[in-house]
């Protein structure tokens, strides 16, 4: 369960009219919940007892931060926890491009060049190792998405670093996206997941696009770090949230979800909701909870999809290694028309026959020697193949 965006907000106004003023920080210019939005914050506990409360559910406890230091603490020249520095040592300055998020005013980039830049991450992460944080998100990080330096190498490893040094297991999430590709290998060895997309929407455009960015980044995906496709806009969404008007039911049509949970299953992109739960119909407490489904997304080979084949007529084909010897295979068509597709198990590497499974509607289908089928409209099926015989 992850605290998303700006909830140290204590006026909760929103990206368009966010006020720095409202930006709530204890002594050391750190930002702490807000106890009218958090009440069990009061008296300096700050998310512990939320955390508290999470992990007695049998859940893990995430929180959203953004880059660098509050410009409220910049202005009062606050002191950074444990240390003789200030504020003002750890801040970019005045001119450099990074100094300043594109699209948020609450905080001024940091020099992590600096002992007191890395001295100001190295607090933050003991702050939240100390809440019992388990997984951070941090925003205006992998891609600054203006000026010479869209991704700030050194911020990234100094958070890293001391997520590392905190003495909790703190996984690292980094967004916006899309992240930059030429960056994947420091990416894999100071994040565990990075947005490859920018902020992903329930429209087809979106989710067409993200075929293109997964099928970039598949080579980097093994266990510890994963390209993350964003998050998955099912059900009632946009609930209170001014910025992508309006309040709605998803607009993504049957076959488009079938489609997105299939494609981040073999990806395999990390499943986060963004959604309205408890508002959820039977079709899509179904969707996101099919055991079979949700095992390949969370194989523990961690091996990355393969994209197969692009056809003209807007049909693909995507396969993953499991770790029990069988194959997933997607079927998709990215295009408005039906199309009708066939597969012949010896291009799999199968020297006879096959054991295929339709992993959505969880049925063992026929042995055969080759497969076929109509996809609907941005359709898809999602198969898993075995030599017949082979123990389940």
């Amino acid at each position: 369960m992850v605290v998303d965006f700006r909830w140290y907000d204590s006026l909760a106004d929103g990206l368009r009219a966010q006020n720095p003023d409202g930006v709530t920080l204890d002594e050391f210019g750190r930002c702490i919940p807000p106890t009218n939005r958090f009440p069990s914050a009061a008296n300096g506990a700050g998310f512990k007892p939320l955390a508290d409360k999470i992990h007695a559910m049998g859940l893990k406890f995430g929180i959203h931060m953004m880059r660098g230091i509050p410009r409220r603490a910049v202005e009062k020249d606050l002191p950074i926890h444990g240390t003789a520095f200030k504020a003002s040592a750890a801040v970019r300055p005045a001119g450099d491009p990074a100094r300043e998020c594109v699209w948020n005013r609450d905080m001024y980039g940091v020099d992590a060049s600096t002992p007191a830049g890395k001295a100001w991450y190295a607090d933050l992460a003991r702050q939240y190792a100390a809440w019992g944080v388990d997984y951070i998100k941090c925003d205006d990080m992998a891609n600054l998405q203006r000026g010479p330096e869209r991704y700030p190498r050194a911020e990234i490893e100094a958070l890293s670093n001391g997520l590392r040094e905190s003495g909790r297991s703190i996984i690292l999430s980094l967004s916006p996206g899309p992240a930059l590709l030429e960056q994947s290998a420091h990416l894999e060895q100071y994040a565990n997941l990075w947005r490859i997309s920018p902020d992903f929407w329930d429209n087809w455009t979106a989710l067409n696009r993200n075929f293109d960015l997964f099928g970039a980044w598949l080579t980097n995906a093994a266990p510890g770090h994963w390209p993350d496709g964003d998050m998955i806009p099912f059900g009632h969404i946009c609930q209170r949230n001014c910025d992508v008007h309006p309040d709605r039911w998803t607009r993504f049509t049957r076959n488009e979800q079938l489609t997105l949970m299939s494609l981040w299953a073999l990806a395999p992109s990390p499943l986060m909701l963004g959604m309205n739960l408890p508002d959820n119909d039977a079709w899509t407490t179904a969707l996101l909870s099919n055991p079979e489904v949700l095992a390949v997304n969370q194989d523990p080979l961690g091996h990355p999809a393969q994209r197969l084949t692009e056809n003209a007529d807007g049909t693909e084909t995507w396969t993953k290694d499991l770790a029990d010897g069988s194959l997933a295979i997607g079927l998709f068509n990215r295009s408005r028309k039906p199309a009708k597709v066939k597969i012949f198990w010896r291009d799999f590497g199968y020297p006879s026959e096959v054991e295929v499974r339709d992993l959505w509607i969880r049925s063992t289908l026929s042995t055969q020697i080759n497969f076929a089928t109509e996809l609907p409209p941005h359709g898809c099926v999602l198969l898993q193949a075995r030599p017949p015989g082979r123990a389940r």
